[in-house]
């Protein structure tokens, strides 16, 4: 996807802003010609999530492709139509989608907007539509309505989770997990949340990270992204381990190989490994490095490539993960030989800034967490974690809610 201009940017603060979950597709000179769009990566991710399509299980040729109901929202306007989702024989049978009538209301590198609600795709063109204008009037517009309802459901959720979490805050509860997580998941048990893969945010479209006070210099992640193998020179976890990892000894009393660390920009863990961002072409990488000897500064030369990641992927992923998040913030106690704790205050942020996510990987206040192992690697997992201290840098609207009186 092209870097968006200053008007798209401007719409898509006003939808984060309004906590409107959405996924974007580039309409390419090509795509246009050919009324042919790839179903990128984040698509999908969003369409299986909202249980309106998966294109892992579709099969390949005309006769498997699905309609989806659709319409297309225009100014004040609305068109009824449907979207074409399919996978065609030729090549890998790489994801596709089209839009009927797509092209009377758009044109060659615009973007267009997709929200799903209520079992019909809402298609908006990012590119022509001023958003905040079109939902700011006073005459009745399609787009505006459906915005204000989702707004106004997603306002609820917060009210709710809220009043969730002081009702939850009024007695102290066990931590059942022995680990850093352990808080996270006792509350979200107490929410009723089941444990899940789910890459979209936790409760009714919030993110949420649960903390000990007691740790202020706490990382916490923002989201698991693993890199792009086919395009990277190590093409799995397993492979990563093969090469560096190192045995140690686990729960079990059993050896086994594992790769357990961090790397960040500019700098090399004990395995040599650090990241480098590619900013022209928009890719992060893991490499191993060595120190450069130099009288000026401290530098690293890379000797292999390992893997990478596509910027605008992290970038999709976080805002898929955080257009709300609630920070929750815990204190603990120690009873019976038992840890104790309750919710005292929430951070409640929103509208991450996405062009402040690299500049905070190459600062070193973002960074990936490597936790592999062999055989199969079913419980590896690849992070991004931010620094307390950053995230006022990340989300620049914040509001502070004490659950304690």
């Amino acid at each position: 996807m092209r870097p968006f201009n200053s008007f798209e940017e401007e719409n898509l603060e006003f939808l984060i802003d309004k906590s409107i979950n959405f996924t974007l597709v580039h309409v390419t000179p090509t795509g246009y010609k050919k009324s042919i769009l790839d179903a990128t990566h984040p698509m999908r991710i969003y369409f299986k999530e909202k249980g309106m399509h998966d294109y892992e299980i579709q099969k390949q040729g005309p006769e498997n492709k699905i309609i989806q109901k659709a319409f297309i929202l225009n100014g004040e306007e609305r068109y009824e139509t449907s979207a074409s989702l399919y996978r065609p024989i030729t090549k890998k049978g790489d994801p596709r989608i089209w839009v009927n009538n797509l092209k009377r209301y758009s044109s060659p590198d615009d973007i267009i907007l997709m929200i799903y609600h209520q079992d019909v795709l809402y298609v908006v063109n990012l590119t022509k539509n001023n958003l905040r204008s079109i939902c700011g009037g006073k005459t009745v517009a399609p787009l505006k309505d459906l915005i204000q309802k989702i707004s106004e459901k997603e306002l609820r959720a917060s009210q709710e989770l809220i009043t969730k979490l002081k009702n939850i805050a009024m007695d102290w509860h066990p931590v059942n997990v022995l680990a850093d997580t352990g808080v996270g998941r006792a509350i979200e048990q107490l929410l009723g949340i089941d444990m899940n893969s789910s890459k979209l945010p936790d409760y009714k479209g919030i993110e949420l990270k649960s903390y000990r006070e007691k740790r202020p210099s706490i990382r916490s992640t923002l989201f698991c992204q693993v890199p792009d193998w086919k395009n990277s020179h190590l093409k799995s976890s397993k492979e990563i381990v093969d090469k560096y990892g190192y045995y140690r000894m686990n729960k079990l009393g059993e050896m086994k190989k594992t790769y357990q660390n961090t790397v960040y920009c500019h700098s090399i863990n004990s395995q040599n490994l650090g990241l480098t961002l590619y900013n022209e072409d928009k890719i992060l990488s893991i490499e191993e490095k060595r120190i450069k000897n130099t009288e000026s500064k401290l530098t690293f030369q890379k000797i292999n490539d390992i893997a990478l990641w596509h910027l605008p992927i992290l970038h999709q992923r976080l805002l898929e993960k955080h257009h709300e998040t609630f920070w929750i913030e815990v204190e603990t106690i120690q009873k019976n030989s038992m840890e104790l704790f309750r919710p005292k205050l929430i951070e409640h942020t929103k509208n991450p800034i996405v062009s402040q996510f690299d500049t905070l990987l190459d600062a070193g206040y973002i960074s990936v967490d490597l936790l592999l192992s062999r055989p199969n690697g079913s419980g590896d997992t690849i992070a991004f974690k931010i620094k307390k201290n950053a995230r006022g840098l990340l989300f620049p609207k914040s509001e502070i809610i004490h659950l304690i009186e």
